[in-house]
């Protein structure tokens, strides 16, 4: 390579190189500045308020227990729980309109979360809610005379009688924004965001700086990401329950699935590709079902409305399986209230979406996902086929969770987390069942 040819690629490089610095200094400015909160429109289950960070990264209100277990996670539990990513400070700011935002600001002596601003969104933008017949402001704004007539609590109170008069089962009609991007809100995402505004606006007066936890955001890669949120375990009250929440987690578990099988369903989103609708079911419903119920709910998760996803259940049962061999590996703790998430892509694969469409058989095709293959890499096949989907499945909600290692617990418990395997084991095997069928 001659001298010249060798500078000009050089001053490429350094070019190159200057104008991503300039980016990650900008956008670390952004972030310094503050990151505007969105909703996280995914949420299907808990009662925690989660919001979107940036595209890889959500956050919600942080619970010492649960900062406690991420920052000191055993190494087998790394590869099923969510990457944790720090901390930061959260206050509510008003806009030139007079609506409250809620912000995002580093902290300066917190070093986990300083490679994130790449991540974070600039303070640029008001957000709206939306489903089918109305758009609802997500920020609260407290310059209209409604507001100034009505009550915190009265709204708050409003809020939840609306909801349980909802049906507990919905269907939604995809929605997706000029960028391609899925906008239709899971409905009890927007419950628990609502409930935990008023709740900070309420305390605004006394302190308006909130600590939130940042993790990883699991749905991401997913462009249309159907959900499973499973409650888990046969006992859900953590040991320093009052007596009065006890009974009350106990009667729950009693009257679901959670005493018979260990497991029960929290929330559910999934995509019927035959409607084009997305189906929503909240925790209400689950804690309703009975066991038949129950695996009628696990074959709905994985039927898009035209056949049973078989090739999602393989991948599912494979991680259910590792993720007990790593519980049955941590002595002395307990995930009391912990959730299983269950997540995959509800976008019908390119090839497939063609013969659906243009009425071809699966051999007319076949030629073409044979091409959309050859590009995968080390043999493997890409996250699009649909003969290896992209399937998560991790632990989550750890408020609750104990073991012997937090010294400031009056409780200590022996051996493993029975009664959390004993519903992974009950779920491996209604999965399994699931796997058969497919195959019939």
């Amino acid at each position: 390579m001659s001298p010249a040819v060798d500078a000009q690629g050089r001053g490429a490089s350094d070019a190159a190189q200057s104008q991503k610095q300039l980016q990650q200094q900008q956008q670390h400015c952004c972030y310094e500045k503050g990151v505007m909160l969105e909703p996280f429109i995914h949420q299907v289950g808990g009662h925690s308020c989660v919001l979107r960070f940036g595209e890889q990264t959500i956050c919600k209100p942080l619970i010492p227990r649960e900062h406690q277990f991420y920052k000191s996670l055993p190494p087998p539990m790394r590869e099923f729980t969510p990457q944790y990513r720090g901390v930061v400070s959260v206050s509510f700011e008003e806009d030139d309109e007079g609506n409250l935002c809620l912000i995002a600001y580093p902290l300066h002596n917190d070093q986990e979360n300083k490679d994130l601003a790449a991540d974070g969104q600039p303070n640029n933008k008001m957000l709206k809610w939306a489903n089918d017949n109305q758009a609802m402001e997500v920020c609260l704004s407290g310059n209209s005379q409604k507001d100034k007539d009505e009550s915190l609590q009265h709204r708050a109170e409003k809020v939840e009688l609306e909801w349980l008069q909802q049906a507990e089962v919905l269907y939604y009609r995809l929605e997706r924004s000029k960028s391609s991007a899925l906008t239709q809100h899971n409905p009890w995402s927007l419950k628990c965001h609502q409930k935990h505004l008023q709740t900070m606006k309420d305390n605004a007066k006394q302190s308006n700086q909130y600590r939130f936890i940042l993790l990883e955001n699991l749905t991401w890669r997913h462009a249309v990401p159907c959900v499973l949120d499973l409650k888990m375990g046969t006992r859900q009250h953590g040991d320093d329950a009052s007596e009065e929440k006890k009974a009350l987690h106990m009667r729950k578990c009693q009257q679901s699935t959670s005493a018979t099988i260990g497991v029960r369903l929290g929330g559910m989103q999934v995509y019927r590709s035959d409607s084009g609708q997305l189906m929503f079911m909240n925790k209400y419903h689950g804690r309703k079902l009975s066991l038949p119920g129950f695996k009628e709910a696990l074959f709905q998760f994985f039927h898009d409305g035209l056949r049973l996803r078989g090739e999602l259940l393989s991948p599912v049962l494979r991680r259910l399986q590792e993720m007990q061999a790593a519980l049955e590996a941590c002595e002395s703790y307990r995930f009391y209230s912990s959730s299983l998430l269950i997540i995959y892509d509800g976008e019908p694969h390119p090839a497939r979406r063609r013969r659906s469409e243009h009425g071809l058989s699966e051999e007319e095709d076949e030629e073409d996902e044979d091409e959309e293959d050859k590009g995968d890499d080390e043999g493997r096949a890409g996250p699009s086929d649909p003969r290896c989907p992209l399937v998560d499945v991790r632990m989550i909600d750890f408020a609750h969770t104990t073991c012997r290692d937090y010294r400031e617990d009056s409780v200590v418990h022996e051996g493993q987390d029975s009664g959390y395997i004993f519903g992974l084991q009950n779920l491996i095997t209604i999965i399994s069942e699931l796997e058969e069928h497919s195959t019939d």
